[in-house]
């Protein structure tokens, strides 16, 4: 009895430990981090968020939602695109890592409490502690609940900072206001839910708070986690697990190269638009390979990248 008295007794105090170490900060643990992003084995920012590398995000960019989408969905993931959006820069293309803010409608108390924790770490502005955490290549994922009159925490001064820190723009389920300020701002590819001149917590009003950083979040009907990839383009945004990415580029170059092989093929009248239009033939296949061997250092895909297709190839 004593034992299982003494077991019940740590477990309590584990417990606590656990819980006043969550409320320490709105951010999310390296620990929770970790735990919840166990099948990105590759390089971490140092507070555990995946770092998808540079040269995978340029190449992302040449991604259509099509084959993102198709990639994900092969591998049970169904609802990482988000669509409906109002843009800036919309013949753009957003990509880089997410890093995630959650809002939730105000409420005195809490909202009081988050903001005191944060006034005594010497910090001011709830909407401004996420894009403080920006670096180069992310992109600042905001979940505001879609709130439109009285909801905008991004302006022109807050989108400076957050292009200032990132060089890159918002994916934003809420109003923005000062658009035209925003829009000033080159290479600030965004997408948002709406505009409107109102501020959040304005005269006195405790609109919205901030109640998670980097925690998992949702837009529209798309869970997304810190480190995700973010691809906004076309008007739509894809959210692509870290542990895929690699997998989604390399899938959407070979489509690419295939795609060009085959119309060429078709208007030099070599095949028919139903032979390439199916599965094909080794005759096909084995075209297609010298093909890319004869042109590489002409195809829109690094050279490196095609001699990897080439050593995997049997044909």
């Amino acid at each position: 009895m004593r034992r299982r008295f003494k077991l019940k007794v740590w477990v309590l105090v584990f417990g606590t430990l656990f819980v006043l170490s969550q409320v320490h900060s709105q951010q999310i643990s390296k620990e929770e981090m970790l735990f919840l992003t166990p099948e990105w084995t590759g390089e971490r920012f140092e507070d555990g968020r995946p770092r998808v590398p540079d040269k995978l995000l340029e190449r992302m960019k040449e991604v259509t939602h099509e084959e993102a989408w198709a990639v994900m969905k092969n591998e049970g993931y169904r609802y990482q695109y988000a669509e409906g959006w109002e843009t800036i820069n919309p013949d753009s293309v957003l990509v880089g890592r997410a890093l995630t803010a959650t809002f939730m409608p105000g409420r005195p108390d809490i909202h009081g409490a988050i903001d005191k924790r944060g006034k005594e770490a010497g910090k001011k502005g709830q909407n401004s502690w996420p894009v403080d955490l920006l670096v180069p290549g992310d992109v600042y994922v905001a979940n505001q609940f879609g709130l439109h009159i009285g909801g905008p925490t991004i302006g022109d001064n807050v989108a400076n900072a957050i292009f200032a820190n990132s060089g890159n723009g918002i994916v934003y389920d809420g109003a923005v206001r000062d658009i035209n300020g925003l829009k000033e701002i080159g290479g600030f590819t965004s997408y948002f839910s709406s505009y409107h001149p109102s501020h959040h917590n304005q005269s006195g009003d405790l609109n919205t708070m901030l109640t998670g950083i980097n925690t998992p979040t949702k837009i529209r009907q798309v869970t997304v986690m810190a480190g995700d990839v973010v691809l906004g383009r076309d008007g739509g945004v894809s959210f692509i697990p870290p542990h895929l990415a690699e997998k989604v580029v390399v899938t959407s170059e070979i489509v690419r190269l295939r795609d060009m092989f085959g119309h060429q093929r078709i208007r030099e009248g070599v095949y028919t638009a139903g032979q390439i239009d199916t599965r094909w033939a080794e005759e096909i296949e084995r075209d297609f390979s010298r093909w890319l061997s004869d042109r590489m250092d002409d195809l829109p895909v690094p050279r490196e990248q095609i001699q990897e297709i080439l050593k995997n190839r049997t044909w």
